[in-house]
């Protein structure tokens, strides 16, 4: 819900660019969060790649330039980190060493202060160099020479990322609450891209989006068929769905192993390229079977 805005009244600055980073600011902002961004004089990489992205990005965020290397860049930075709640970086540990940003530097500064750190890799390996094509590669989710569809490690990571911004957020309002602290201990919370990818790869570790799992392409009603003009995806699982499919096919269903067999994936391949997008599509809303026609 649009009312519903559990950061409200924290105050976040960021010095994460590209993606991973702003796209967790982008939705700690619409959750209330008040949002300020420090960029290099040079901006961040990603206004240059895609503009669109960046200006949607950073729709709600303050955006300022400071050259953290200088001292009037670090002079901005400590007005910036004295009145932030959470701090958001993605730079490996010697980085932010170099910036005066290590946790027991920053927490030591600022008591109160969380940061959530979003690195490519845990532990000693966050110094590793690596980006969302080979943490996706390494939990085998690079199939063929395709590039995947979309960024799976670095919108998961965001996901991670807004979740420690709540956490922290919710840890330090539950020790204020009662205790008449005036400074409620920050925390550091590490957020790693590898382990946001390891994590969208347990379907397919735990072989259900294998070849021969239930939604890899061996049950006849979770697949991508062909039809006359484009292409069909199917999502006909549940076995009420499954029986439509079956019967819309002229296809025997007696129970889920049915849908398994070779004989009936056939079956409703040959339906569907006999068929066009614009009639599967009504079949899809008379008989109540969940599918997409696709170019």
């Amino acid at each position: 819900m649009a009312s519903f805005r559990p950061l409200a009244g924290t105050r976040i600055l960021s010095l994460a660019l590209n993606l991973p980073g702003p796209a967790a600011l982008m939705r700690c902002q619409r959750m209330g969060a008040a949002c300020v961004k420090l960029e290099p004089p040079s901006g961040d990489p990603m206004g240059v790649y895609n503009p669109e992205a960046y200006a949607q990005l950073h729709h709600g965020v303050t955006v300022r330039k400071a050259d953290l290397k200088t001292a009037a860049g670090q002079e901005a930075l400590q007005a910036e980190l004295g009145r932030a709640h959470v701090l958001l970086t993605s730079f490996r540990p010697s980085a932010l060493e170099k910036l005066g940003l290590a946790w027991k530097q920053l927490h030591a500064r600022y008591p109160s202060l969380s940061q959530v750190a979003i690195v490519g890799a845990p532990a000693q390996a966050a110094e590793e160099p690596g980006h969302d094509l080979t943490y996706l590669a390494a939990n085998g989710l690079v199939t063929g020479l395709d590039l995947p569809p979309t960024l799976y490690a670095d919108m998961g990571g965001s996901l991670m990322a807004s979740e420690a911004v709540l956490q922290a957020a919710l840890q330090q309002s539950e020790r204020y609450a009662g205790t008449g602290e005036p400074h409620p201990a920050g925390q550091y919370l590490e957020v790693a891209l590898s382990e946001a990818a390891a994590y969208l790869g347990l379907p397919r570790r735990w072989g259900l989006t294998q070849p021969r799992g239930a939604v890899g392409g061996a049950h006849a009603g979770y697949r991508v068929y062909r039809c006359r003009d484009g292409r069909v995806a199917v999502a006909a699982l549940e076995p009420h769905f499954a029986a439509a499919l079956c019967a819309a096919a002229g296809l025997p269903h007696t129970d889920i192993r049915s849908m398994f067999a070779p004989a009936t994936q056939e079956g409703i391949a040959a339906f569907m390229s006999a068929r066009t997008r614009a009639e599967l599509d009504r079949l899809a809303v008379e008989l109540d079977i969940p599918l997409h026609t696709l170019d």
